[in-house]
């Protein structure tokens, strides 16, 4: 499959340098491509685009009909009959339907109820249902139902759309976790191969034991190889990264080696996942997709629970219809001339109707329930993320001072083991708790990380 670096991105747009020099992806970056480019995605988007036709198939039912009926018989010389009946139907909201319809037959064995003037015949009508079918009928609610499944479309893309932003944003902050600690290890490798020679030269000058040699030794290879298996997960967390990065027209990117995650993404955090505001409120927990599916979805039952109790009611069709052979003449439309009828229909039980009605009703109850329990479980989560980024905001706080602590130790011990007067050992020891507590702390800033995403995934603020 064809790629293009990710270089390509920084080519297009604003990049920033770290220290190093390194080209900086930022998190707001990063998140700016995946919205854009990732197919997944664009694929949410077809969703609503689904249900857009499927809204403009059910309006499809209200368009204005023409219907032409031509029958003709002739057999040896003689014609049978030659009807000719069209007619143009305009659908209404109601259970209303306006009709104008053009009669014109002739023949030697028509059927006298079929006869018309010379010049065909005119009617002008309506045909109305007075009981079942007046308020509601099927093609009306089929129509609210559309409209009403393209706003539950909309909700259940931004649900698919958040599931990925979710996801790309956990990847990228497990890659900043891993180019932290590499980062870690890097400088202390460094530190081991450095105090390494130091002591080897001292060793050569009589200065120091051949066990201290030894033990710096066996400290740089340790040190080597906590380095590569540092390297070996930033390497891993980097492609996986690599999965949200694309271009147009799908073309996928990869990271070149030089591309570093911004290590001052703690400070820019809740600008960038618009998460200023941690405090729950009824609103938000109100918009969230996932209840307002669940909200949609009530009212799609409730359109047919409607229809189901109109199903009750008998069907009484009324058509009334206006006739003249001079339709130039508007006054020819009068009540001497006229076509009526009167269609009754109504099953003596009723057993499948109101058998539709009672799961109807079953079917809302048990909706009820799902948006009872989902707003419990949402303004749960929300409490217990929010408890979990004070905690973990405490314990960031604390690790920072213990590291400086640290810092301040190992460097003492290393003063005193310059004069002589401390041991290899202890220089070890308190590094190695150092290294301990810089893990500790990209440990926790993760956590912080991910609560914080796991705060806004819930709220429906990451997009």
């Amino acid at each position: 499959m064809h790629k293009i670096v990710i270089i390509v991105l920084f080519l297009m747009s604003s990049v920033g340098f770290s220290q190093e020099n390194d080209t900086v992806l930022s998190l707001e970056e990063y998140l700016g491509y995946v919205k854009k480019y990732h197919p997944i995605v664009k694929q949410a988007q077809l969703i609503t685009t689904e249900s857009e036709a499927k809204l403009l198939k059910s309006r499809g039912a209200f368009d204005p009909k023409l219907e032409v009926d031509y029958n003709r018989k002739k057999f040896k010389s003689t014609t049978y009959y030659d009807k000719l009946n069209s007619t143009f139907k305009i659908p209404t909201w109601y259970g209303v339907e306006l009709k104008a319809n053009y009669e014109n037959n002739d023949g030697t064995y028509l059927n006298p109820e079929y006869n018309t003037p010379d010049d065909g015949l005119y009617s002008a009508g309506v045909s109305v249902s007075l009981a079942k079918g007046l308020l509601t009928n099927e093609r009306m609610a089929t129509l609210k139902q559309s409209k009403l499944y393209l706003k539950y479309a909309q909700a259940e893309q931004k649900l698919v759309i958040n599931d990925i932003l979710y996801n790309a944003i956990t990847t990228y902050f497990n890659w900043l976790k891993n180019y932290q600690a590499k980062l870690v290890y890097s400088d202390y490798l460094v530190n081991a191969d450095t105090r390494l020679k130091n002591v080897k030269s001292s060793f050569f000058a009589g200065d120091k034991p051949a066990i201290d040699t030894l033990e710096a030794n066996i400290n740089f290879k340790s040190r080597k190889l906590d380095y590569e298996k540092a390297k070996i997960g930033y390497i891993k967390s980097a492609l996986e990264l690599s999965n949200y990065l694309w271009l147009e027209n799908n073309i996928p990117l990869e990271l070149e080696e030089g591309i570093s995650p911004d290590t001052t993404t703690i400070d820019k955090i809740d600008v960038v996942l618009n998460s200023s505001v941690l405090n729950s409120t009824d609103e938000l927990i109100a918009n969230h997709p996932k209840l307002q599916s669940l909200q949609i979805k009530q009212e799609i039952l409730t359109v047919d629970k409607r229809l189901k109790t109109n199903n009750l009611l008998p069907k009484i069709d009324l058509q009334y219809n206006f006739l003249s052979s001079d339709y130039e003449n508007i006054n020819s439309f009068n009540t001497a001339n006229y076509k009526s009828g009167l269609n009754i229909s109504f099953p003596l039980f009723l057993r499948k109707e109101r058998a539709d009605l009672r799961l109807a009703k079953l079917k809302l109850q048990d909706i009820g329930f799902d948006i009872s329990a989902t707003k419990v479980t949402l303004k749960n989560k929300v409490n217990a993320t929010m408890q979990e980024i004070d905690s973990y905001n405490t314990q960031y706080d604390l690790l920072q001072d213990i590291v400086v602590d640290y810092k301040a130790f190992v460097k003492s011990e290393e003063r005193k083991f310059s004069l002589g007067e401390g041991s290899l050992f202890l220089v070890n020891y308190r590094e190695v708790k150092l290294i301990e507590s810089q893990l500790k702390a990209i440990d926790v800033e993760y956590q912080l990380f991910i609560s914080k995403s796991n705060l806004l995934r819930v709220l429906n603020n990451l997009e």
